[in-house]
């Protein structure tokens, strides 16, 4: 492979890594300020705005330069298209962060989330934590079985979003519209910070194997194991020029 274009390929995926970690640090101030009722922490969020979306920008540069300059083929391809949809995943994970910030910021001195359901919003706070966590270990170490794991997660998130749509449209709902409202939005944010996880995780297992996750669980069926490495040897074949 061409020094060049591995340096190149190399800096991406490092910027990648440090968007990711940029995310991770404002929905961790986000969240805080909404379950402590900062302002401060609100504010910290907030002001990553200008560099998340710098770092997109260059993201954004680096794939059209690796694409156009460099015509990766095969796996290459393959990192470099996954990347670009992985780089969009992580913009729309900001923006759903600073949502959060901005509602906490919004409400304040109020606490935006009553007391009543601070436990759901303290629950969603833990199991998107965990993905981040996961999300940022397949980052830096792709693992096909890892990868899957996460939808796992993403099916806690979504029966906690639908339980408490339920108990805000009850008639035993004792707080305002207005706080029915916010907290129906927060629920959808968080919900929705969970998909672009395992979006990334989708696009993970698609770079690893060339396949989507749910091609990859019908090729470990009994009797459909060849499907991977029949892949895997027209990708070598390709490499080598000889693919018929």
């Amino acid at each position: 492979m061409r020094p060049t274009f591995r340096e190149d390929l190399d800096d991406f995926s490092h910027d990648l890594i440090i968007m990711f970690d940029m995310v991770r640090e404002i929905m961790a101030e986000a969240s805080d300020a909404l379950i402590r009722g900062s302002l401060d922490s609100a504010e910290d969020a907030l002001s990553h705005t200008e560099d998340l979306r710098e770092l997109r920008s260059r993201c954004d540069q680096r794939a059209m330069q690796l694409l156009a300059l460099q015509g990766p083929i095969a796996r290459d391809l393959r990192q470099v298209v996954s990347s670009i949809y992985i780089v969009d995943d992580f913009d729309r994970m900001g923006a759903l962060a600073m949502h959060i910030a901005r509602s906490a910021r919004r409400r304040h001195p109020d606490q935006v989330v009553p007391e009543e359901i601070k436990g759901q919003f303290e629950e969603f706070i833990r199991l998107t934590r965990d993905m981040t966590e996961q999300t940022r270990n397949l980052l830096i170490s792709p693992d096909t079985e890892l990868a899957l794991t996460l939808a796992e997660e993403d099916d806690a998130v979504d029966e906690l979003h639908n339980a408490l749509m339920v108990q805000l449209t009850q008639p035993e709902w004792s707080h305002s519209a207005r706080e029915a409202v916010d907290a129906a939005l927060l629920s959808r944010f968080y919900e929705r910070y969970a998909d672009h996880c395992v979006n990334v995780a989708s696009r993970l297992v698609y770079l690893n194997s060339g396949l989507r996750p749910e091609e990859y669980r019908a090729a470990q069926e009994p009797g459909e194991l060849d499907i991977e490495a029949h892949y895997q040897a027209m990708e070598r074949k390709f490499h080598r020029g000889t693919l018929d």
